[in-house]
């Protein structure tokens, strides 16, 4: 399991959730090239460790864990792990 940003990020990219990852799993970060060519930020699945700080940090409530995206975001699980590959 890991947890997924949806769709209310989008033109948001607020980092509130990226300073209290323990893993630094949410990128684009600020200072990457990537920050500005995106619409949101991303979780990778592979090095989320579930932790749930991120999810009461994001002011958009985007962030789910990948088994509670509400159905019309389902998407966006392989949106995010995408970014990564």
């Amino acid at each position: 399991m890991t947890y997924v940003i949806c769709e209310p990020c989008i033109d948001v990219k607020d980092h509130a959730c990226a300073e209290v990852c323990p893993v630094e799993c949410i990128h684009p970060m600020r200072d990457e090239e990537a920050f500005e060519e995106v619409e949101m930020l991303y979780i990778d699945p592979e090095e989320c460790i579930d932790c749930d700080v991120c999810v009461a940090e994001c002011p958009v409530e985007a962030i789910f864990m990948d088994q509670d995206v509400p159905e019309e975001w389902e998407h966006f699980i392989e949106i995010n792990a995408d970014y990564f590959r």
